[in-house]
C-alpha cells in the first residue's frame, strides 16, 4: 500500500474573529446572526475574492482565508477593516460587530480544501492579541510586504503564544492615511505642555488609559477576600510600570469593590478607555482566575481568558495577563522593560501571601492597622530577606507611624524607614515604591535635596504611580520647581477617587497660592472641602486665597471655620513658612494677615 503523500504549500493566512460574539448572541441571537450574515455576503466574502483569496472556512464567529500572495492578504485585511468601520458608523453599541484580524505567512498542510499547521496557528494566535477593528501581522509578513503597500507598521515586539515553540514578532498594520493621527497619539510630550522635558513625560493622559476593577472572590470563603484584592493590586502595580499608557490608581478602582458596575459608566467616571475585570477562586493548592478586558467607550469585550493553575504558577498568570493587556493598550512593547518587570518577583508564596495581608492593614491609617502590617512585613522578611516589597512595606509602616502620630521618637523612626527603604532598593533598584518611601524618610529627616532626588527616581521608574507623582509635585513645588503643580494635577487625574484626595487638593491649593493663581487655589480648596467638609487645612488655604482676591468677608469666615474645627489652629500657623523661596512664604503670610486682620 502506497502511503498518501502530504500536500503542503506556502500560503498567507488571514484569521478573523468577531469581538464579544457570545455576548452579542446572548442579547439578540437572531439579530446578531442576520447582521453577521449580511456583513459576510455583502462585504467580507466579496473583499476576499476581490483580493484573490479564498474563504477556507467559517467558524460561526470567525473565518479563515488563504491567499497565494501575502501582499494581497494584507491589502485585503486593511480593506476588510476599513469597510467594516464604514458599515458600523450607524450601528448601535449593543449590536455593533467588530473583527480582529491576524495575518501570517507560512507553510501549511492542505487536506480536503482545509489548511492546517503552524502557518495557520500563528495567524490565529496573532488574531487573539489584536485590538478590535485592527490588523496584526507576523514578522514574516512584515518582512515580505514592507514598502510594497500604502500601509504603516507599528512594531509591537515579540510575543510567546500558545503551542508555538518560538516567540512571534507582531506588527500593527495601519493605512498611511492614519499616519498623522497615529503620530499625534504616539507623541505624548507634545500634548503635555505644562510638564518639564524629562523621562517622566513619556505617558500622557491623552493616551488610552486602563482601570483594573477589584477582582471578585468566588471562593465562597470570605477569608480569601484578601487574595482577590491582592491579585488586583499586583496587576495594577505591574501595569503602572509600563510607561506607554496611564493606569488609574488603586484607590479609585477599589471604590467599585462589591458593587454592580456599569462598565461604560465606570470607565467614564474614572477617565479610562479600557477596563479590566475578573474573578478569583482559590481552593487548596489550585486557583482559577478569569479576566476580561473591555473597551469602556462601547462596552465591547476586547479579550477574555480563564486560567486554571497551581498556586505556585500565580506569578506566571499575572505576567501573562499584563502582557496581553499591554499588547492591546500600549503603542509599543519594550521587551527589555517587560523582562525587568517580570524578573524581580519573589518566588516564595508564603512571603508574598503575608505581604498581601499586610497592605490593607496599612491603608487603615490607624495605630493598630499600622502595627499589624509591620508585624506581617517582618514575618515575610523572616522567610525571604531579599523580598523588596516586604522591605518597602516595612519602610511605609515606619513613615506612616510618623504621619499618624504613632512614633514615639520621630527621628529614630525616620531612620528605621530610611534603612528599610534602602534595603528594598538593594533587593530591587527598579522598585518605585522603595524610592518613594526613601524620599519620604529623607523628608522627615530634613534632607530635602535627597528627598527630591528619590522622588524623581520613583516617578522616573513608574510615571503612572499617582502617589509618587503627587509626592514629586509637592516636594518640587516646595523646592521652587514650577513644574510641581503639573505633576500634582496629573496625579489627580490618575487617581480621581483617592480617599486622601482632599489632602492632595489642599496641597495643590497652597501651590496655586504660592504661584499667584488665587482663583485656581480657591477652586482646588473648595473641591477639597466638598470631599471632606471638616478638613481644617483646606479651609485655611481657602481663607488665604480668598483674602488675596479681596473677598475679605469670605476669607474671615474661612478662618473662623478653622478655629471652630480645631481651636487655635489659625494662631498656630502664624509663622507657617513651608517654601524655600521667601517670597512664596510671604505670599502665604500676607494672605493670612488679610484674612485675620479683624480677628487678631
Amino acid at each position: 500500500m502506497v502511503e498518501e503523500r502530504v500536500q503542503r504549500r506556502l500560503a498567507a493566512i488571514l484569521a478573523a474573529d468577531v469581538v464579544g460574539y457570545s455576548k452579542l448572541m446572548g442579547k439578540d441571537e437572531e439579530g446578531t446572526l442576520a447582521t453577521l450574515t449580511g456583513h459576510l455576503t455583502e462585504h467580507i466574502e466579496p473583499c476576499i475574492a476581490e483580493h484573490r483569496g479564498r474563504v477556507v472556512k467559517t467558524t460561526g464567529d470567525g473565518l479563515l482565508a488563504e491567499f497565494a500572495s501575502v501582499v494581497n492578504a494584507v491589502r485585503c485585511a486593511v480593506a476588510f477593516q476599513d469597510g467594516m468601520a464604514e458599515r458600523n458608523i450607524d450601528a448601535r453599541d449593543d449590536s455593533r460587530i467588530d473583527f480582529r484580524i491576524g495575518v501570517n505567512l507560512g507553510d501549511v498542510i492542505v487536506r480536503d480544501d482545509d489548511v492546517y499547521g503552524d502557518g495557520v496557528n500563528v495567524a490565529a494566535r496573532i488574531e487573539t492579541l489584536c485590538e478590535p477593528g485592527a490588523v496584526f501581522v507576523s514578522g514574516t509578513v512584515y518582512d515580505h510586504v514592507v514598502g510594497k503597500l500604502p500601509v504603516d507598521f507599528d512594531d509591537l515586539g515579540e510575543h510567546t503564544v500558545k503551542n508555538i515553540a518560538r516567540p512571534v514578532r507582531v506588527y500593527r498594520a495601519r493605512a498611511e492615511t492614519d499616519r498623522k493621527a497615529a503620530h499625534d497619539s504616539a507623541d505624548p510630550v507634545s500634548k503635555v505642555s505644562k510638564l518639564p522635558s524629562s523621562p517622566v513625560l513619556r505617558p500622557s493622559l491623552d493616551l488610552p488609559s486602563i482601570a483594573v476593577l477589584p477582582f471578585a472572590n468566588t471562593s465562597g470563603d470570605a477569608e480569601q477576600e484578601y487574595f482577590a484584592d491582592g491579585l488586583t493590586e499586583d496587576l495594577i502595580t505591574a501595569l503602572t510600570r509600563w510607561r506607554s499608557f496611564p493606569v488609574i490608581a488603586r484607590n479609585s478602582c477599589f471604590a467599585y469593590k462589591g458593587k454592580v458596575v456599569d462598565i461604560k459608566h465606570a470607565a467614564r467616571d474614572l477617565g479610562a478607555r479600557y477596563v479590566l475585570e475578573g474573578s478569583v477562586r482559590k481552593g487548596g493548592a489550585r486557583v482559577r482566575i478569569t479576566a476580561q478586558l473591555i473597551d469602556g467607550t462601547n462596552g465591547h469585550h476586547v479579550w477574555a481568558e480563564k486560567y486554571d493553575r497551581n498556586l505556585d504558577d500565580i506569578f506566571e498568570v499575572q505576567d501573562e495577563i499584563v502582557q496581553r493587556i499591554s499588547a492591546v493598550v500600549a503603542p509599543e512593547l519594550d521587551k527589555a522593560e517587560l523582562e525587568r518587570l517580570t524578573g524581580k518577583r519573589s518566588e516564595d508564596l508564603d512571603a508574598w501571601d503575608l505581604c498581601l495581608r499586610a497592605k490593607p492593614l496599612l491603608r487603615q491609617h490607624t495605630f493598630a492597622g499600622n502595627s499589624g502590617a509591620r508585624d506581617l512585613f517582618l514575618r515575610a522578611l523572616g522567610i525571604n530577606d531579599d523580598y523588596a516589597d516586604a522591605h518597602s512595606g516595612l519602610a511605609q509602616s515606619y513613615n506612616q507611624a510618623i504621619l499618624i502620630g504613632a512614633a514615639e521618637e520621630r527621628a529614630a523612626t525616620a531612620i528605621q524607614a530610611m534603612e528599610a527603604a534602602r534595603n528594598a532598593i538593594r533587593c530591587d533598584a527598579a522598585s518605585s515604591w522603595a524610592h518613594h518611601e526613601l524620599s519620604t524618610a529623607y523628608q522627615w529627616l530634613n534632607r530635602l535635596d535627597d528627598a527630591l532626588d528619590e522622588a524623581r527616581a520613583a516617578v522616573d521608574l513608574n510615571p503612572n504611580d499617582s502617589y509618587a507623582l503627587h509626592a514629586l509635585g509637592n516636594k518640587s513645588d516646595l523646592a521652587g520647581d514650577p513644574n510641581g503643580i503639573a505633576y500634582m494635577e496629573r496625579a489627580q487625574k490618575l487617581n480621581p477617587e483617592d480617599a486622601q484626595r482632599h489632602t492632595h487638593l489642599t496641597f495643590l491649593a497652597r501651590a496655586y497660592v504660592a504661584a499667584g493663581d488665587y482663583a485656581a487655589a480657591v477652586d482646588r480648596a473648595r473641591q477639597a472641602i466638598r470631599r471632606s467638609p471638616d478638613y481644617v487645612a483646606a479651609h485655611y488655604v481657602m481663607g488665604i486665597a480668598l483674602a488675596h482676591l479681596d473677598r475679605l468677608e469670605e476669607a474671615q469666615a474661612s478662618m473662623a471655620k478653622c478655629d471652630a474645627l480645631s481651636a487655635g489652629f489659625v494662631g498656630s500657623r502664624r509663622d507657617w513658612q513651608p517654601y524655600k523661596d521667601g517670597a512664596k512664604n510671604e505670599r502665604l503670610l500676607d494672605g493670612r494677615r488679610k484674612a485675620v486682620a479683624q480677628g487678631e
